[in-house]
């Protein structure tokens, strides 16, 4: 037994020692379904490692979700679940992790946090968190949305994120659609720069989600793979192949952003960016509109209903990226807000 511990970590210390970097992946939470979900990928040749292609991102049915990357340490992921566990909320829990890096260096990591907090006497809200740490290797940034995290380091640059972003949010199907539509963003030769002269994004990619029914990080819908160095294979499309042979996207009327082009048809949200006022108009004056106007942590801070017109007043907010989020039944879509 101690010596197959040992061999594992030697293995986990291989790993963290010759590939510092892992690069990009995306978080994401359903609020009506509750499924939780990830997906990523990276310039790693994982032939040469006994280790999941899909290890850097995991999943608590019906919680959250937690991703753990750049100078990977599995010491620091293991401590990340144990918080997540614990019931840190997701700025709490890359707080403790700063504080607490095994290798004493959190300046070379990079996380994501996603997670359905439950508060007394409020409504359950989403809530989204993440850190790049300032030595992680360029490009490196993080992109956080009301119900979604997003990460990359040692990127082509910053139009892989955006890409990864604009993907996710203009895909009208079902979690599982819109994370494959992210993955398909970062479709670009060099996403991960390690790979440019391999003629693709990265090497080994993964998507997964879980209901909240699945047991931790044991999905109901996991598709992966991975290719060797220099084999000129782009696993983005081979995941999207493995996709389309288990899953069908169709405009449901159920799960996150259901049909949010037909609602988004109806509402105009203007200027933007802003600096004093937000206004949201409706052009059809007969139906009443809930809003919910989030922080970029995903906190809700003004809410109500619109009927024909509404103007927000953002003069007493902190300059930064919101979100208003436009609900009708079962419909909804969400719109980032810039205030200068």
């Amino acid at each position: 037994m101690k010596k197959t511990l040992f061999s594992l970590f030697l293995i986990f210390a291989s790993f963290s020692k010759n590939n510092a970097q892992d690069t990009f992946s995306i978080l994401a939470f359903d609020s009506i379904t509750r499924e939780v979900g990830a997906a990523g990928a990276s310039c790693v040749d994982l032939f040469n490692y006994q280790i999941t292609n899909h290890f850097i991102c995991e999943l608590f049915p019906g919680v959250g979700a937690i991703a753990t990357q750049a100078s990977y340490l599995t010491s620091n992921q293991i401590n990340a679940r144990t918080r997540m566990n614990l019931g840190d909320s997701p700025n709490q829990l890359i707080s403790w992790l700063k504080a607490n890096d095994v290798g004493l260096n959190s300046s070379v990591r990079q996380y994501g946090v996603v997670r359905m907090m439950h508060q007394n006497g409020m409504a359950d809200s989403i809530q989204t968190a993440a850190f790049t740490g300032t030595n992680c290797m360029n490009y490196k940034n993080h992109i956080l949305g009301p119900n979604y995290s997003i990460h990359g380091n040692i990127l082509l640059g910053k139009l892989v994120l955006d890409s990864m972003e604009a993907r996710f949010n203009r895909e009208k199907g079902d979690l599982a659609c819109k994370l494959m539509a992210a993955m398909q963003g970062a479709k670009m030769v060099g996403a991960d720069s390690r790979c440019a002269a391999n003629g693709s994004s990265s090497l080994f990619a993964f998507l997964k989600v879980s209901p909240p029914n699945d047991t931790f990080d044991n999905p109901s819908f996991l598709v992966s793979l991975k290719t060797h160095a220099n084999a000129g294979i782009e696993p983005i499309d081979s995941l999207q192949k493995l996709f389309n042979a288990v899953k069908t996207c169709t405009l449901d009327d159920t799960g996150l952003n259901s049909n949010s082009e037909n609602l988004a048809e109806h509402v105009t949200i203007y200027p933007n960016p802003s600096n004093h006022e937000v206004i949201i108009k409706l052009n059809n004056s007969k139906t009443i509109y809930d809003y919910k106007f989030l922080n970029s942590q995903g906190q809700i801070i003004s809410q109500g209903s619109i009927q024909l017109e509404f103007i927000l007043n953002t003069e007493k907010f902190n300059k930064g990226f919101y979100f208003i989020e436009i609900r009708n039944g079962q419909k909804s879509f969400t719109r980032k807000i810039i205030l200068n």
